[in-house]
């Protein structure tokens, strides 16, 4: 039996690591936290409610295959996220929609085919889009962009749209009707055991050997025939003598507090650059948890210290990313590169199971 060695338990390490035990691999993952799922582990904290970690994650997916791929080792409940903004004491519907530009602006727009027109005559007429300032400048015009996406995109990225490609802000969608949901798919739902219990029943097979606290050294894939790699690709290439990419993470406060409800939503964006975090999160509202008297909210602040979360797609990255790229060439057939820290792209969460899943397809028809 083949003996295969995946570095990282998050979704991509454990998608490989179910589908190569599945086929009859030996599989060993390593870990380097004291836990299990990633970015998407959760815990029930002191009120008993179930919490993030790392941040709020909701899965949504078009894609038929990773949908049944999950529900295999989960039970989901459908769930269709809501996100609002809040700039003083004033609360909005973000996605943009009809009732965002009404509250904001104080415009009086009742239907589709007004809001559309609205959208025309407001927007800029900017080609060729070169950045996500472009983005929103076409999309919602210069005063939606001032009031919600200039000052909390600097949050979030510490550089202004300007100087970040295009697709951060593309991600965001603009709604011509009322419309109060973040996410289009046709599948969102949450594990109602959490993401840590699904991720278990994945690593759950004979034969997958799971290792936390673990870091990789490259002596390791010594002893293995290959090795999938799932952490920064610019850790992994150390000592190449290259700069490190620019990654964000963030920093969480968490508060318990003696209150029913502190927030009329589960996520509350935040952004004014007059406040300093991007926005609260409040799980109690996430599938209805009941706790009565008390609650946990979670204050994000995005930081440029700390673990990695998200690559920063500006031009120079990007460029440097490709060196990085180059050096895998190096190591042959015998390591993988997978997932978002791996790739230096901002994987959703089931992009990131789409592509393990991929890989493992790849690699394994050729073996």
């Amino acid at each position: 039996m083949s003996k295969i060695l995946i570095v990282g338990a998050g979704l991509s390490g454990a998608t490989l690591a179910e589908r190569l035990a599945s086929a009859g691999f030996e599989v060993t993952i390593i870990e380097q936290r004291n836990h299990v799922a990633g970015n998407c582990y959760d815990y029930k904290d002191e009120n008993g409610i179930l919490i993030n970690q790392y941040g709020a994650h909701i899965f949504h997916t078009n894609n038929v295959r990773v949908q049944k791929y999950v529900e295999r080792f989960a039970e989901w409940k459908p769930w269709f996220h809501k996100v609002i903004g809040k700039i003083g004491q004033t609360h909005f519907p973000i996605p943009v929609n009809i009732d965002t530009v009404n509250i904001l602006l104080q415009e009086n727009i009742c239907d589709e085919q007004s809001m559309k027109a609205w959208l025309q005559e407001n927007s800029s007429k900017i080609d060729p889009v070169k950045n996500s300032e472009d983005v929103a400048l076409n999309r919602v015009g210069p005063k939606l962009y001032e009031l919600i996406f200039k000052e909390y995109t600097f949050k979030q990225w510490a550089k202004y749209p300007a100087d970040l490609d295009k697709s951060v802000l593309e991600r965001i969608p603009v709604r011509q009707d009322n419309n109060p949901y973040y996410f289009s798919d046709s599948f969102q739902a949450l594990p109602v055991g959490g993401y840590t219990e699904f991720v278990k029943n994945m690593l759950c097979h004979p034969n997958i050997t799971v290792s936390l606290n673990t870091e990789y050294d490259h002596s390791m894939k010594n002893d293995y025939s290959h090795v999938f790699y799932t952490g920064p690709i610019d850790q992994y290439f150390s000592s190449s003598g290259l700069p490190k990419l620019e990654y964000r993470s963030i920093r969480f406060e968490l508060e318990r507090l003696d209150v029913d409800q502190y927030q009329p939503n589960s996520v509350v964006n935040y952004p004014s650059s007059e406040v300093l975090f991007t926005r609260i999160v409040e799980y109690k509202h996430f599938l209805n948890q009941k706790c009565p008297g008390k609650t946990t909210i979670v204050k994000e602040f995005t930081t440029g210290d700390g673990d990695p979360y998200y690559p920063v797609p500006t031009k120079e990255n990007q460029e440097l990313y490709e060196k990085y790229k180059k050096l895998t060439l190096e190591e042959g057939s015998k390591v993988s590169f997978v997932g978002r820290l791996a790739n230096y792209k901002y994987y959703n969460m089931d992009q990131a199971i789409l592509a393990a899943l991929e890989t493992f397809d790849e690699w394994h028809a050729h073996v």
